[in-house]
């Protein structure tokens, strides 16, 4: 008697999605280089990680421009915002300071993460704007936290700032997504 078994094989995964799951991690990587670093004064060592994060996504972009271009105006966001934040005492950063009164070089190069998986591991916020300000005003708020939890920020005035934060990255999500349309330099991935 002949026993017949039927092979299943999962689909195998696609080289963009290959990209897709290594540029979260690669995000992931770079956000707790970043947050770690600036815990426990090596603020520098999490703002070079990222750095070099960012670097080799826009250097192995089909097109590093808009990518580029993408990554500036997130970084233009985030020195405004977080700066403001400072400025009205609701972010209280532990180390990482250019200048005093602004925002922290390493909570820059997070904006810069965050500005590289916008074509890639959050390219479905794209075409759901609505959605993407539901998840920019969990997550941001939800990233911020964390960030104090490790000890890289004080949420100086809780409430306040989580509201501000929720509100903030409820726009800057969208926004930045809906830009992500005309600034994307990665071929399709999928």
């Amino acid at each position: 008697m002949t026993i017949f078994v039927e092979e299943r094989r999962l689909p195998a995964a696609t080289p963009g999605t290959a990209r897709v799951i290594a540029n979260f991690a690669a995000f992931q990587s770079g956000w707790f280089a970043c947050v770690l670093g600036a815990a426990h004064d090596l603020a520098w060592a999490g703002t070079i990680a990222a750095t070099a994060i960012v670097t080799a996504h826009i250097v192995c972009a089909a097109r590093p421009l808009p990518e580029l271009k993408l990554v500036a105006i997130a970084l233009s966001i985030g020195v405004v915002w977080d700066s403001a934040l400072v400025a009205l005492g609701w972010l209280d950063f532990k180390s990482g300071f250019l200048i005093d009164g602004m925002a922290p070089h390493w909570i820059l190069a997070l904006w810069a993460l965050f500005a590289m998986t916008l074509n890639l591991s959050l390219a479905w916020l794209k075409e759901r704007l609505l959605v993407a300000a539901v998840v920019g005003a969990v997550a941001g708020p939800l990233a911020y936290w964390g960030g104090a939890r490790l000890g890289a920020v004080v949420l100086a005035d809780p409430v306040p700032a989580l509201i501000a934060l929720a509100v903030g990255w409820a726009l800057f999500t969208p926004l930045l997504a809906r830009l992500a349309r005309r600034y994307d330099g990665t071929p399709t991935a999928g």
